[in-house]
């Protein structure tokens, strides 16, 4: 087969089949319908030789293990969507779902056939039917490498993880010239819906990479940490924690303050193997930590409050964030490890009129429906309904630990005083009354040993004793099978 390798290198990119050659492991690569030929005879398009409709797909493998790919060839008509093109891609989807492998995209499209019409839409909608049947059964991975525009841009949205490369990848409904159009706005690609834009803002791309070497060694990483197919287990990689060390890093990790804040990753990083901490949408929802990881070579998936980003509060962009991760992990039977240290959920016009109540509700859904293992350690703040949504007993947890420094309560003891005594606050000759109630309030009602004498906390541990409780935790928990679901279609999660 030929190539048209030099037009793509003048635009700073690799070809199509450079990709996949980059992406698999060497010379595992097999090209299948590589003579398929578009049948569109308007405007030109009759007897147009279109080679491979503009689209690569066939199997490799990654790290020896089968993947199917295909890979969008900017150089063939601009990559455009023509029937026979999308027919190509939801059949290597369809034959991916039934050799039980995950699929992986690489886009590189200007959109939809435009000499088409109607066809090519066609060719799109068999394409999102088929990543809609693979979701939750195969992972789904896209790798944004160039621009993705229009219809082109959902079949991405609906698959699982996103990577976008920077100086390259642009992901919009309309571009630039559409938005000058209509809304007489000046704006460039990049602004509009560059690799940064979606991993800051609108929270779409999953991975940010700087070139496209580090985005196909992301996504090679990626494949190490999940299922191939539902059912499938990942393999154990070989366990090195250095467990002195990490001991004492967890026991001074919380600083003196409980208003102060610290990186929640330090603490991630004194619980699981070493180096073995994989973020998911590390720049979008700063509050919120989620990744995968690594606890006696097993995969776990973390869900974890960021003090250091908000004061950890929970926001939409948060509760999505952690909503969409933990069903993944329960789609495919990946354990949970819930880091909790939350002051609540963020008050204020600006998120009520955004939906905090809908968005905070898709967290609560996840946890809930999550049949996966489930484990919660509260580190420092637990307040109010968010202790709930982050993964209490009551939604779930087959177990919760607490530090002993822990606040488990309604509220902080500041504005519960204030509440409970809003007439004596005022008076400054009540202050000691005041002092009182504040520490009554710490020491009988905050305290995780009213929790645990409730039987909501399994057991209150010392930091220096998590790695360990968790740990055998999973092991307990290998064979988790649950037998609380009720009979029904499926559930109306708050979209």
């Amino acid at each position: 087969m030929e190539y048209n390798l030099e037009r793509q290198h003048e635009k700073g990119k690799l070809h199509a089949i450079e990709r996949i050659n980059a992406l698999v492991d060497k010379d595992s690569f097999m090209e299948i319908y590589s003579g398929v030929h578009h049948n569109c005879t308007s405007f030109g398009m009759a007897g147009k030789e279109i080679p491979y409709d503009g689209v690569i797909t066939g199997f490799g493998l990654v790290n020896g293990r089968r993947v199917a790919i295909y890979a969008q060839d900017f150089t063939v008509q601009g990559g455009s969507l023509g029937k026979m093109h999308g027919d190509k891609i939801a059949q290597i989807i369809d034959m991916a779902i039934e050799a039980r492998c995950p699929v992986i995209g690489i886009n590189d499209s200007g959109g939809a056939r435009i000499q088409e019409g109607v066809n090519s839409l066609a060719g799109y909608g068999n394409l999102f039917y088929q990543n809609v049947r693979a979701s939750g059964y195969i992972p789904q991975i896209s790798i944004i490498a160039g621009p993705c525009a229009g219809g082109a841009v959902y079949s991405p949205g609906i698959t699982d993880f996103i990577f976008t490369v920077d100086d390259i990848s642009y992901m919009f409904i309309t571009g630039p010239k559409v938005v000058k159009s209509v809304m007489f706005m000046d704006i460039t690609e990049e602004d509009l819906g560059g690799g940064a834009i979606h991993a800051q803002k609108s929270g779409v791309t999953h991975f940010r990479c700087p070139d496209e070497k580090d985005c196909f060694a992301k996504v090679r990483k990626l494949l190490d940490y999940v299922p191939h197919y539902y059912g499938d287990r990942v393999p154990s990689a070989s366990v090195r924690y250095d467990a002195r060390k990490k001991a004492r890093r967890i026991a001074e990790v919380l600083p003196e303050r409980s208003t102060q804040g610290y990186d929640i990753r330090n603490v991630i990083d004194c619980l699981v193997d070493d180096d073995s901490f994989f973020e998911v949408a590390e720049e979008f929802a700063i509050n919120v930590v989620v990744g995968f990881a690594r606890i006696e070579g097993r995969t776990i998936g973390i869900v974890a409050n960021n003090p250091a980003g908000l004061g950890g509060v929970m926001n939409c962009d948060a509760s999505d964030k952690a909503a969409r991760f933990i069903r993944y992990c329960d789609a495919f039977n990946i354990p949970l490890l819930s880091l909790v240290d939350i002051p609540g959920f963020i008050p204020g016009p600006q998120e009520e009129q955004k939906g905090i109540i809908r968005h905070g509700a898709k967290l609560i859904y996840a946890y809930s429906e999550a049949t996966v293992p489930k484990i919660t350690v509260i580190t420092r703040k637990a307040y109010g309904g968010a202790y709930i949504a982050m993964c209490s007993k009551h939604i779930g947890a087959d177990f919760v630990f607490a530090w002993p420094q822990s606040e488990i309560a309604v509220m902080g003891p500041e504005g519960a005083i204030q509440i409970l005594y809003a007439k004596e606050a005022k008076d400054p000759a009540h202050a000691q009354l005041i002092e009182e109630k504040l520490r009554e309030y710490r020491e009988t009602v905050m305290t995780p040993k009213v929790a645990a004498q409730q039987g909501y906390i399994s057991e209150v541990i010392n930091p220096e004793e998590t790695r360990r409780k968790v740990a055998q935790c999973l092991r307990f928990l290998k064979s988790k099978k649950s037998t609380s679901c009720v009979e029904k279609k499926h559930g109306n999660i708050p979209l």
